[in-house]
């Protein structure tokens, strides 16, 4: 998602991922608000592993108060905790501060955690999924109100490693953003740098002219694998990955 405090989160009305296979479960701990798609774990599961990522972010915050606040990218701490890390690493890499990957940072965090205990998991954040399935299924892409929103999804093949889809907009949500895109969708292995990259290419959109400079500028960041642009009618898209209509 783009940069943001840790704030009141709304009903999330793009909650439409449904997996037939999985349990979905909601979990919400202060502003994470969670849904997960999981067998063989409770909610208290699920909450445990939240509860202690965000501890480990917030006692980080308790002592960097900035950290929490900045837009540009945040100095190498190898003393800060895994998640920290990841944030730090993944803003540094798309030019964008460490809260623009806190979203995905969760996610993959605590995905990574339940995973020693159960072998498929979806977590979706604030529009932010981490994957770990056995079977494929599609990501629709809600897009607020591009006439494409829910209309076209983008499909995950089964993988050894989780895969992440983050999609971050400059028209849907409270959070900052410069752009205007509708959505803004990037596809990897790791969910905190989709996260952050998705924020900088929606924050390099403002007009449909944009679509394939940011496209461009995007395929340069490291472990991108796929990128998916909407802006009212229009799409654009690289990489490896498949978009089908829903």
């Amino acid at each position: 998602m783009r940069s943001k405090d840790l704030k009141n989160i709304t009903e999330r009305s793009y909650r439409r991922l449904v997996h037939g296979r999985l349990t979905p479960i909601r979990i919400t701990v202060q502003e994470t608000d969670l849904s997960v798609y999981t067998n063989g774990l409770s909610a208290d599961d699920i909450r445990d592993a939240v509860i202690v990522q965000r501890g480990y972010l917030e006692n980080y915050i308790r002592r960097f108060p900035i950290f929490a606040q900045t837009l540009e990218p945040w100095r190498d701490d190898s003393l800060a905790p895994p998640i920290v890390q990841d944030m730090i690493r993944a803003g540094k890499n798309a030019g964008v501060g460490p809260m623009a990957a806190v979203a995905g940072a969760i996610a993959e965090r605590v995905g990574t955690d339940l995973l020693r205990r159960t072998d498929e998991i979806i977590i979706e954040n604030g529009g932010d999924i981490f994957i770990k399935t056995a079977h494929p299924l599609t990501v629709g892409i809600f897009a607020g109100r591009s006439p494409l929103s829910m209309k076209i999804g983008i499909e995950i093949e089964v993988s050894e490693k989780p895969q992440a889809v983050c999609t971050s907009s400059g028209a849907v949500g409270p959070s900052l953003s410069k752009g205007r895109a509708d959505a803004v969708s990037v596809v990897g292995p790791d969910c905190s740098m989709a996260d952050a990259t998705a924020t900088a290419i929606a924050n390099r959109v403002s007009a449909v002219a944009d679509i394939q400079p940011a496209i461009q500028w995007g395929r340069t960041i490291g472990g991108v694998e796929g990128i998916l642009v909407i802006m009212a009618d229009k799409v654009g898209m690289w990489g490896r990955m498949r978009v089908k209509p829903l």
